[in-house]
């Protein structure tokens, strides 16, 4: 991981709506992830229990969908300054590795007993879908991208749907009876279930070159409206294409289900063509501010904040109960119970704790932002 120090606005060169949408997507991240307690939780800001969508599902595709846009803009700028497709390699293969080091870190502590985390959690998995589909995106050309995003769609769905689990039979997708779930009982048994799992990493690839060929449109000889009017027009097709499809192969996050690709892409287009439409057409910046500030640092803000909540837990503070019993509370628990639930609702002071927790982190970021600061891995 590196500090890079820049003079200037660090959006001079980039695409401010694409900093903007993970930016979005970032704040997202840290809503949804850190309510003041999980017992009190509004439905919007849970993930769906299993087949269907809450907007807390649109999250983690929407963050690898911008990392397929991405790269597709760093990918040549590097190349046009004279790096090599092999040193380029090495570049994904090293921030892949790193990715995954660092989701070990967050996961692991502060025990590191990984007989019960989760090995493929939030950055782990990042960083293993960035490698394989960075190889892709090196080497394939966009109508190979194409095809291979159709692919790992369509070969998914063949599998879920055709091989048989033991003790269940072909094509059942409830849960604990199906491929998805059969496949990481062998070969990551005693870990977590409800991780996204082994076997849909497949499809997970396919987020990533559909990210890949939006960024290929963005970077045409397209006019602006072109562009924006085809991303709006593909990105409808893709959501209800991917509500046909959930017809037979529901739209389900934990399965990353070959339907849940297709729709959250499409709504992906949308959001996306919104962003770029009122920034870089209209030329309506000042609201985004916040949003680029995350944007420009998604991996600090992701980790540094996912880390510190976990500290804040193991921080005690010592009390008394209603009974005069001495009692010892976390951190957390203690903010949430005295600066929040003291006068708000449960479900209420849940959420108001959440932002509230978001917005200390965006201040966070604002003061590496204004100090052009901004970590890279």
């Amino acid at each position: 991981m590196t500090t890079t120090l820049r003079q200037g606005s660090p959006t001079k060169s980039r695409l401010v709506s694409l900093d903007a949408f993970r930016g979005i997507t970032i704040a997202g991240m840290l809503l949804v992830n850190n309510p003041g307690s999980w017992n009190h939780v509004y439905p919007a800001l849970e993930h769906a229990e299993w087949h269907g969508w809450t907007p807390t599902d649109l999250v983690f595709p929407f963050f690898l969908f911008i990392v397929g846009v991405a790269m597709t803009f760093s990918f040549p700028s590097r190349l046009a300054k004279g790096e090599t497709r092999a040193a380029l390699l090495k570049h994904v293969i090293f921030r892949s590795v790193a990715l995954f080091v660092l989701g070990m870190i967050l996961t692991g502590f502060p025990d590191y007993d990984f007989s019960h985390r989760l090995i493929l959690d939030v950055l782990q998995r990042i960083g293993v879908v960035y490698l394989f589909s960075g190889i892709m995106v090196i080497y394939a050309k966009p109508m190979q991208q194409a095809v291979l995003s159709v692919f790992f769609i369509a070969l998914y769905w063949v599998l879920m749907m055709t091989v048989p689990v033991p003790g269940f039979g072909a094509g059942v997708l409830a849960p604990g009876g199906n491929l998805w779930q059969h496949v990481d009982n062998v070969l990551i048994a005693g870990w977590h279930y409800h991780a996204e799992g082994v076997l849909s990493l497949i499809p997970s690839f396919s987020t990533v070159l559909l990210g890949s060929l939006t960024g290929e449109l963005l970077r045409s000889e397209k006019t602006p409206l072109e562009k924006v009017s085809l991303m709006f027009v593909l990105g409808n097709v893709g959501m209800v294409l991917g509500a046909i499809m959930d017809i037979w192969f529901p739209i389900n996050k934990l399965l990353w289900s070959s339907s849940y690709v297709v729709f959250t892409a499409g709504f992906a287009l949308n959001l996306l063509g919104v962003c770029y439409w009122l920034i870089d057409i209209k030329h309506y910046k000042s609201w985004a501010t916040p949003f680029v500030v995350f944007g420009v640092n998604p991996i600090a803000a992701f980790f540094l904040s996912s880390f510190f909540s976990r500290v804040m837990g193991m921080m005690k503070i010592e009390g008394v109960d209603a009974t005069g019993i001495q009692i010892a509370t976390g951190l957390k628990s203690w903010l949430y119970a005295n600066l929040f639930a003291s006068w708000a609702t449960e479900i209420n002071a849940s959420m108001f704790y959440a932002i509230a927790y978001t917005l200390m982190w965006l201040g966070v970021m604002w003061v590496l932002y204004r100090k052009n600061v901004f970590v890279k891995i």
